[in-house]
Formats: structure tokens, C-alpha cells, sequence
């Protein structure tokens, strides 16, 4: 791996992350196009990237996230279905990481349901318009005096929700599919509302990433020389700054536009990389 490659999936990951997009396709494709050969601490490098991802959560939304135990308990239930999942099925998920058609097919499929999911759900969609992020509380001064004070609302989710949207996290471990999206669609037939479920989805980044990171450095530590880890920490300070521009990006967009507009995009291009398969081109990873 050269620091260029280095840099250049780490914009991606960066990119794609908290889209519902799919990271983990669209570096599959970066590594098709460039023909980069896959090592071992290639695959480690992909995956370890998404620490600084999960960092940029933590800095823009560190109020919202770090609030009670309860809201913690409920975010480990919606791991925990992806985390059996991903353990089980771990060698068959790794099988299916060089493969472009798969991601094509995915990213093709996914931008269909993304375009319906968009008109199904446009109520809850287009109710964050009128949302107040903050609620009056009152608070006694230092001088003992009462007085109204607005404060940010903690995120509100039940049990069962939680768990529902976990389910749908499982979904995202074909490549192409998207955690985001499928999570995010999880949120909004848990009738919360487009906001709401892309914060959810970014909050269940944070222990299903993280868990994930750290389970492929483990199993693959001897695959990392001293040398790579210039290029880890290049990744994750790369992945961290534009996981920051992606994510108020997303927001931005999704509360003018919806998910349609990602649909879209993923359909343009599923087709455009099938037609270039199908026109004899070679996009595969050379392992």
C-alpha cells in the first residue's frame, strides 16, 4: 500500500460512512479501479480506517451521545443482533468483500428500495421541519433563584425499537447494501422521523464499527509491520476530518431532499459498473 492509496480510501470511507451509500462498496470499487493488490493489512486497514469515522460521531454529536446509562443499555441491544450475525458468519461476509458484482448488484437494489422508502415514509420525512431540537426546563441559580433554561433533548428510544433497528443493521453485512441505510429505514418503520433515525444510525456506528475494528486487528495483528502504522494513523485522521464535512453534508441534504436523491445515485451507479463488467472490463480485487 502506498500513502496515496492510504489517503485516497480514507477520503472514501470518510465520504461514505454515515451515507447510506455503502463505505464498504465503494472501497471495494476504489480498490477495483486503482487495481490495488489486497494483502492482508490492506483488509485491516479498510476496516481499522472507520475508528476515525466513529470519532467525528463522537465530536459533533458528544452532548446527544454521552447522556445516561439507559440510553447505553439500549444501543447495546441494537448491537448485539449484528454482532452474533458478524461473528457467526465472519468467513463467509470476508468472501463476499472481493467481490464487485455483488457490491453493483447491492448498490443497484438498494437505491430502488432507498427511491420507495423515500415516498413511503415522506410524512416522517418531511416532519423534522417542525422539530425543536431543545426543551424549557427549570433550574435553580447559585443564587436560589427559579429559572427557565433551554436545554438539548436527550434522544428518546424504547427497547423494542432498538432491537428492531439492530435486526436491520444485519442486513448491511452483504457489501453494497449500506449499515446506514439499512438502519435508517429501520428508524423510519420504527416511526421515528428522518432526522432521528440518521442519528440513531449514526449513534449504533459507534459500538458496531469499534467492535468491528478491533475484532479484525486482533485476528489480524501479525499482519501489521511497524511500517503500517504511519498509514493507520494517516487513515483515521483523513477519515476523521471528512467524516465530519459527510455528516453535516448528509443531514443537510436528507432534510431538504429525503433519501431519494442517494437512490438515485446508487442506481446510476449499480448500472454503470455492470455495464462496464458487461463490456469486458475487469474490475476485481486482486487478492
Amino acid at each position: 500500500m502506498t500513502t496515496a492509496e492510504a489517503v485516497i480510501l480514507a477520503v472514501v470511507e470518510g465520504l461514505t460512512e454515515f451515507l447510506p451509500v455503502s463505505s464498504t462498496g465503494h472501497m471495494i470499487l476504489t480498490e477495483a479501479f486503482m487495481k490495488m493488490q489486497v494483502t492482508s493489512f490492506s483488509k485491516v486497514f479498510i476496516v481499522n480506517i472507520q475508528f476515525g469515522a466513529i470519532l467525528s460521531v463522537l465530536v459533533l454529536y458528544w452532548r446527544r451521545f454521552f447522556q445516561s446509562m439507559d440510553f447505553y443499555f439500549k444501543l447495546l441491544v441494537a448491537f448485539l443482533p449484528a454482532a452474533v450475525l458478524g461473528f457467526l458468519l465472519n468467513d463467509f461476509i470476508d468472501s463476499l468483500l472481493s467481490s464487485v458484482v455483488t457490491v453493483a448488484i447491492s448498490l443497484l437494489v438498494g437505491g430502488v428500495i432507498l427511491i420507495f422508502t423515500d415516498r413511503i415514509f415522506h410524512a416522517q420525512i418531511e416532519d423534522i421541519h417542525d422539530e425543536d431540537e431543545k426543551v424549557v426546563v427549570r433550574e435553580t441559580d447559585e443564587f436560589g433563584v427559579e429559572i427557565n433554561k433551554k436545554v438539548l433533548k436527550k434522544f428518546k428510544i424504547d427497547w423494542t425499537q432498538a432491537f428492531i433497528i439492530g435486526c436491520f443493521q444485519c442486513i448491511a453485512m452483504i457489501p453494497g447494501v449500506s449499515r446506514s441505510a439499512a438502519t435508517i429505514i429501520g428508524g423510519l418503520q420504527q416511526k421515528m422521523n428522518i432526522k432521528r433515525a440518521a442519528e440513531f444510525s449514526f449513534f449504533l456506528a459507534v459500538p458496531t464499527i469499534s467492535a468491528a475494528a478491533l475484532y479484525k486487528l486482533m485476528k489480524s495483528f501479525d499482519d501489521v509491520r511497524g511500517s503500517d502504522i504511519d498509514f493507520l494513523l494517516i487513515g483515521n485522521a483523513v477519515s476523521f476530518v471528512v467524516g465530519v464535512v459527510a455528516i453535516k453534508f448528509f443531514i443537510g441534504l436528507i432534510t431538504r431532499y429525503g433519501l431519494k436523491f442517494f437512490g438515485y445515485y446508487r442506481i446510476i451507479l449499480g448500472i454503470a459498473i455492470l455495464v462496464l463488467l458487461a463490456l469486458g472490463h475487469k474490475l476485481e480485487i486482486n487478492g
